[in-house]
């Protein structure tokens, strides 16, 4: 009986967490959870360890903040990534048509960055379909987005000038002679769940043309939140 009732009890602290990470406005970190929950953080830590275990919760990046997880992920996104994509393709053909690259849609996975569209450049040079690739966060300008704003416990110089600024960029990170940068798509907590990017050869995507095409590219990212029904960041940018 006592091995049944602590077995119990480990599934409602378990559950207690999970309701938490779902429901909390900003993603906690492991010991803002253990906080809240009043829970020891060894316990804590075992109990996440659990639920990342079965997909229901996920970390971005080393050591990172607490998200729902892929599995209830998948499940709340059957209808949102087709709304999500087709809000966002008056913002992809802007960027394309101003920018003359290749232009991105993308949400942080549990693996790396998920690439949901693509709108092709005008160029013959720089043109990959990226759609259904994930790469490292920390190699692309979309995935350094999903950190700076929400994913990472610490945030390093690099993140916090893409925070400052508002944008990040990848040059030749992925891979030499590509450049990116990427805006985040701001929910009303300051995380981002969508990136918008623009990408192409160095060459091409000098410091120059980055600097002349950033403004533009915020302001698609801001948009699209507003279209998201999302309004309440200003605060997120900017911030520490």
């Amino acid at each position: 009986m006592a091995t049944e009732a602590s077995g119990t009890q480990s599934i409602e602290r378990a559950a207690q967490l999970l309701v938490r990470v779902v429901e909390s406005a900003r993603a906690p970190s492991i010991g803002e959870l253990s906080e809240r929950a009043g829970l020891p953080k060894s316990t804590t830590s075992r109990l996440v360890a659990a639920l990342e275990r079965q997909g229901l919760v996920q970390r971005l990046g080393d050591r990172g903040r607490l998200r729902p997880g892929p599995v209830l992920l998948r499940y709340a996104a059957r209808d949102t990534a087709a709304t999500l994509v087709e809000l966002a393709a008056p913002s992809l053909r802007r960027l394309a048509e101003a920018s003359g690259e290749t232009i991105h849609l993308a949400v942080p996975g549990p693996d790396g960055v998920e690439h949901l569209a693509q709108e092709d450049t005008a160029h013959f040079v720089g043109v990959t379909d990226w759609v259904g690739r994930r790469v490292p966060f920390e190699l692309a300008a979309n995935g350094k987005c999903f950190l700076a704003f929400g994913g990472a416990s610490r945030l390093t110089p690099e993140l916090r000038a893409v925070r400052a600024r508002g944008y990040a960029t990848s040059v030749d990170e992925i891979e030499v002679g590509l450049t990116a940068l990427a805006a985040p798509v701001l929910a009303q907590s300051g995380d981002a769940i969508a990136a918008l990017s623009i990408s192409g050869p160095t060459s091409r995507l000098t410091s120059e043309r980055i600097a002349q095409l950033a403004p533009l590219l915020v302001e698609e990212a801001r948009a699209l939140a507003e279209r998201l029904g999302h309004t309440d960041h200003d605060h997120a940018r900017g911030a520490a």
